[in-house]
């Protein structure tokens, strides 16, 4: 590896407390739906569940905190979100 290549970090599993900020069209019951995809891959930390809707309303961010287990766990959730065509973003 030369001095201009970065590596990936890496992360070491579990995480117990993992953020995950995702980006979607705002509409009624997407951010349940949302929630529901993510809980069917990790465990949800309830207590830190934060939405916020964009100046001009037109996009909301729903941002929670996840036990992360493996890469292939946050690769699913990403798929999974962005598969519902309102999910724009997952960070």
């Amino acid at each position: 590896m030369t001095d201009t290549e970065v590596k990936a970090p890496k992360i070491e599993f579990p995480v117990t407390d993992y953020p995950v900020k995702v980006i979607s069209d705002t509409g009624v019951g997407n951010k349940d739906k949302i929630l529901e995809i993510v809980k069917k891959h990790a465990t949800i930390n309830d207590n830190r569940v934060d939405e916020r809707s964009s100046s001009n309303g037109k996009y909301t961010t729903i941002q929670l905190h996840i036990v992360a287990t493996d890469q292939d766990q946050l690769y699913n959730i990403n798929s999974e979100l962005r598969a519902t065509g309102f999910v724009h973003m997952v960070l």
